[in-house]
């Protein structure tokens, strides 16, 4: 015996797609967000290797970390503005999650932020639409 399906319309569809997409950006985004806060907190550690310590010896072994951070920052750039993009948030939530990236310690605490006010968000939409 099969269960009776519920009727789909395509704003229903519509709804549904939407919000699976923003979960998978949500998702991204955290995970880019922590990647960019941890090599940020060594971006400071080499830093401060380099240039309070001293320690020449060390920097063949640390100093592929500002190129790292550079480009990890490109990709969570790119998920910060898809992130964006789907929640159609305002532009001060845009700069204020760029800037995080560039932060110490700020991207954590942000995605933390972000996180709580997506779901919520995105919990209100499927109880509208679903």
């Amino acid at each position: 015996m099969t269960s009776p399906q519920i009727p789909t319309t395509p704003e229903h569809d519509q709804a549904a797609t939407a919000i699976r997409k923003a979960r998978g950006a949500l998702s991204r985004y955290r995970v880019m967000a922590i990647i960019t806060g941890v090599m940020l907190l060594i971006l400071c550690a080499e830093l401060a290797i380099k240039y309070l310590f001293k320690a020449d010896g060390l920097m063949p072994y640390i100093e592929w970390v500002p190129f790292a951070h550079g480009w990890i920052y490109v990709v969570y750039l790119v998920t910060v503005l898809d992130l964006w993009a789907k929640m159609r948030w305002g532009f001060g939530r845009l700069t204020t999650m760029v800037i995080a990236g560039v932060v110490p310690v700020m991207s954590f605490v942000l995605e933390k932020r972000v996180h709580a006010q997506a779901e919520a968000k995105l919990v209100a939409l499927e109880e509208r639409y679903l």
